[in-house]
This record gives structure tokens, sequence and C-alpha cells, in this order.
């Protein structure tokens, strides 16, 4: 299944609370994602980048990660701070992460931003997540 939107942030996280799963700085993105800097404008395999903290690769940047939750601009300022259940319906599903050709602040972890389910795109990708679904 695809993960919620508050797995995919856990998981980008690894257990901090920064900008990207190594901190704050930008400028030290490089050697965790491909992204308009450095990708040459393409995707890339895999694991070309190093890890996170929990050994989970490419969250940021490389391509952007659809979530099971449906899209709401200001759901989050309003959502219980502990595993926040997306809202129940919507016209576009979540994407994460970034993809090869954004600018580093679209790459942070909280960055999101919705699409509708039937769209296609080169900067779209998914994470697949094993166990039960909500």
């Amino acid at each position: 299944r695809l993960p919620t939107e508050a797995e995919w942030e856990y998981a980008c996280r690894a257990g901090s609370d920064s900008s990207f799963c190594y901190g704050d700085d930008a400028a030290e993105l490089d050697p965790y994602a491909w992204y308009g800097k450095n990708s040459g404008s393409q995707t890339h395999d895999v694991g070309g980048k190093q890890t996170n903290a929990w050994g989970v690769c490419d969250m940021h940047g490389n391509a952007g990660e659809w979530c099971a939750d449906w899209y709401a601009e200001g759901f989050y300022k309003e959502s219980p701070a502990a595993d926040p259940q997306g809202p129940a319906n919507g016209t576009c599903r979540v994407l994460r992460g970034g993809n090869w050709s954004d600018l580093p602040s679209v790459c942070r972890a909280a960055s999101r931003d919705g699409y509708a389910p039937d769209d296609r795109s080169c900067y779209f990708g998914f994470r697949v997540v094993l166990g039960p679904g909500r």
C-alpha cells in the first residue's frame, strides 16, 4: 500500500525535527538527494545517495512520492499532532519529497503538494509500505 502522509514524513525525518533528515542547511543536501542542482535533469537509480539515520534512501528529491491521504492545504494546522489521518475525501492526493527538478525548499521533510490521482508525470513515483492499511 501507499504510506499515509504521516508515515511518509515520519520515515523521512528518521527521528529528527529538522528541515531535512540530516539538519536544516539546504547547502548540505547534495549527498542525500537528486534535485535541480545536481540531477542532470533526470531521475536516478534508487540508492545512489546517502541514507537517512534509519537507512531509508531517496526521501528527498529524485521523484515526488504519492501518499494515500487526500490533500487539503491547511489540514495539518488543525489536525492532531500524533499520527494525523488525512481528510476523508478530496480531489487531490498528497505528493511528498520533491523531485529531480526542484529547489531544496521543495525537498524538505515538511513540504507537500496535491495532485489529482490520475495525474501522470516523470516527476512522480511511489514507495510501498508493508503492513495493514487504515
